[in-house]
């Protein structure tokens, strides 16, 4: 028997595309640190649609597991990144109610044992707001499409990167839509027919349903966090990053390669986005304790616009916060610039580059401890 751990990808994730898969380095952690207990582990990825609806991807996530898990009695782990992370609360919440549910669906619940998110936007990030809109709309598309050709080929064709950052530039103005059209387009004609087929049909679905981007507005979390209730028994745990503003710059001066430039441009204006948040809806907790404990931790405390790019860093964090540190939104899942230094063929691939300096010693001490938690909430389950 092996223990069941799902993972759930967010907005910018994807279970595999272009025969390129998401979460290749956190399954092969995973599967490792279980094989070091002398414990066998079977990691599924939810195949989720990336922007629906929260509720319709929590139901895909729900009878995920129950497909996956039915036929035994072992422990079973979520780890949720960014949206993922809300669809792991709320299909664990004791007063879910998806639409299409049946009792069936959540019949291994009482052996869900961990629920951790990663870079989970808990309180909602601004960036969301500006995906919401049409332009915004073009931009997701455009950025989806440059996101899965860069982990799988290392980096697009600088002129159509180029003329997406162009493009970018004139974001607090009037975007020229069909500029960004044009780009994405020409980003997807460098894959092979197989794969430009499949990030087609990837990117079709984003276009058709963009139910999340709305939900994951401050506004629309603020609900969120007044109906989803935490599941009694189950260890919360949390992984949050940050991308320090004079980090974004100074390596936006630094970068050597065309694609370094238009890269760093690019995750520049995210973050700036990402930073103007409402006062009325500040993507952070109203824990009087949090800043004693953030200081304790990391011998700082960030300001409250910091983010990993994509999530405000306080909007991240949510139980017991195991590993808080330098990061992107992507670095965290194993997307960091790095060698192949095991001989594993598993070469890290950057995403957007911040500067955060994330490396594999930083991913090996996130993956321990998200390890060590789900150990602890098998210890915590069990009856004294």
């Amino acid at each position: 028997m092996a223990t069941h751990v799902f993972l759930s990808p967010g907005m910018f994730g994807f279970a595999r595309v272009a025969s390129f898969s998401y979460f290749e380095h956190v399954a092969r952690a995973m599967t490792e640190r279980f094989a070091l207990r002398g414990r066998a582990c079977k990691v599924v990825v939810s195949d989720v649609h990336p922007t629906a609806s929260i509720r319709r991807r929590a139901l895909r996530l729900a009878r995920t597991i129950r497909e996956h898990a039915q036929g035994d009695d072992e422990p079973i782990h979520i780890l949720g990144h960014s949206t993922g992370g809300l669809d792991a609360r709320l299909v664990a919440s004791p007063t879910v109610h998806l639409p299409g549910l049946v009792r069936d669906d959540l019949s291994w619940m009482p052996r869900l044992r961990s629920i951790t998110t990663m870079n989970t936007p808990h309180y909602g990030t601004p960036l969301a707001a500006f995906f919401a809109t049409k332009s915004g709309q073009q931009v997701l598309y455009a950025v989806m499409a440059l996101t899965v050709t860069v982990l799988k080929l290392g980096s697009p064709p600088i002129a159509a990167a180029s003329a997406l950052m162009a493009a970018f530039s004139r974001l607090t103005g009037a975007i020229e839509l069909s500029v960004i059209e044009r780009t994405a387009e020409s980003i997807i004609k460098v894959l092979d027919d197989a794969s430009s087929r499949d990030l087609r049909s990837f990117l079709r679905l984003i276009r058709d349903d963009q139910g999340a981007v709305i939900q994951l507005t401050p506004e629309a979390m603020d609900l969120f966090q007044a109906s989803v209730e935490d599941c009694p028994g189950v260890r919360y745990q949390c992984v949050a990053s940050f991308a320090p503003r004079e980090g974004v710059r100074g390596f936006f001066k630094a970068v050597p390669t065309p694609w370094g430039v238009v890269s760093a441009a690019i995750f520049n204006t995210f973050y700036g986005i990402t930073a103007k948040l409402d006062p009325r809806y500040p993507c952070k907790s109203g824990d009087e304790g949090l800043a004693d404990r953030l200081r304790a931790m990391l011998g700082e405390l960030p300001n409250d616009t910091e983010s990993d790019g994509v999530v405000p860093l306080y909007s991240q964090l949510w139980g017991d916060p195991v590993w808080i540190g330098r990061g992107d939104h992507l670095d965290v899942v194993g997307h960091f610039p790095g060698k192949d230094v095991r001989g594993k063929g598993q070469l890290h691939v950057d995403w957007l580059r911040s500067g955060a300096g994330f490396d594999e010693t930083r991913f090996d001490t996130v993956m321990d401890r998200i390890f060590a938690g789900m150990l602890l909430g098998e210890e915590q389950a069990r009856p004294t």
